[in-house]
């Protein structure tokens, strides 16, 4: 596989049409894409546009998934470890919730 083989990821928080039900699956799938490569050997190219407040909300709540994910499969449900990174996850979710007004894809 080559950089021209991989298919940019461009998610769109500007977009009029959040509450489409399209747009909405095109988000959790974006979603979902970044985060299966931040946990493998490739990258693939993302772009987000948005506000800055937006931007940042979504790349704050982004990396806190990821470090829940990651406590996760070291630590399991159990750990301390997993329960903060949990609640900082439900922080930022509610924030970029509360920011863009979208929902997050992932409870």
């Amino acid at each position: 596989m080559n950089d021209k083989d991989i298919t940019p990821i461009v998610i769109d928080l500007t977009s009029q049409n959040k509450l489409n039900e399209s747009w909405l699956r095109l988000f959790g799938y974006g979603v979902k894409s970044i985060l299966s490569h931040m946990f493998g050997e490739t990258s693939i190219p993302v772009t987000v546009r948005g506000s800055k407040g937006d931007i940042t909300s979504f790349a704050n709540t982004l990396g806190r998934e990821k470090n829940y994910l990651t406590s996760y499969k070291k630590f399991g449900l159990d750990n301390p470890k997993t329960y903060r990174n949990k609640s900082l996850l439900d922080r930022a979710v509610s924030k970029f919730e509360g920011k863009t007004g979208l929902k997050w894809p992932f409870k």
